[in-house]
């Protein structure tokens, strides 16, 4: 088993059009021996969507995991003190949390997670998932690729012609970038 014995804080944040995608990855998780804990941000927790509606959400990160959400600053802030996780896992990073972590803004449970967790000098995996990357939210992509602790899913534009600012995470890849990143290296190539 690839991640036996380990912890792993998955973070999901309001990219819901990527969610489909995303669960099967903690589903294995799972299925590879590790103990996951779902951290997932106020709209997620709250939004009904074209995607799917909150509860349902809810239940199936339940239903995997056996460990009810996070869904609290003050729910997730314990990841720091009692070094509770091996890594967290952002996936989907949506641009407003990408721009939050990269600014030190802990308004909500994904980010006090991903606080709490870089307190303690252990990895974050972002899987970013936003329209904006490549324009708005760049710099702060630039500002968290330079970061101590902080690991990147391989990512490309999803839609060049259509939306050529808009970059998304390789989600096949969220398991080996874990890996890397509990051995202190970014996984190559980046840019896929």
């Amino acid at each position: 088993m690839l991640l036996k014995g380990l912890k792993i804080g998955v973070a999901l944040t309001g990219s819901f059009c990527t969610f489909d995608k995303v669960i099967p990855w903690i589903e294995k998780m799972v299925e590879e021996g590790a103990d996951v804990y779902p951290i997932i941000s106020e709209s997620v927790d709250k939004f009904d969507t074209r995607f799917g509606r909150a509860e349902e959400w809810k239940f199936k990160l339940e239903n995997i995991t056996g460990k009810r959400p996070i869904t609290t600053i003050v729910g997730a802030e314990p990841i720091g003190p009692k070094k509770l996780l091996d890594v967290v896992v952002v996936a989907p990073c949506t641009g407003n949390t990408l721009g939050k972590i990269a600014n030190a803004i802990t308004d909500t449970s994904v980010t006090m997670a991903v606080k709490a967790q870089l307190r303690n000098q252990r990895p974050v995996v972002i899987a970013i998932s936003t329209n904006d990357g490549l324009s708005n939210n760049a710099k702060n992509l630039g500002l968290l690729l330079n970061m101590k602790n902080i690991y990147f899913v391989p990512f490309g534009q999803d839609d060049p012609v259509k939306k050529s600012n808009s970059l998304v995470a390789k989600y096949d890849m969220i398991i080996p970038t874990i890996q890397a990143a509990l051995e202190g290296k970014q996984i190559q190539p980046l840019l896929v």
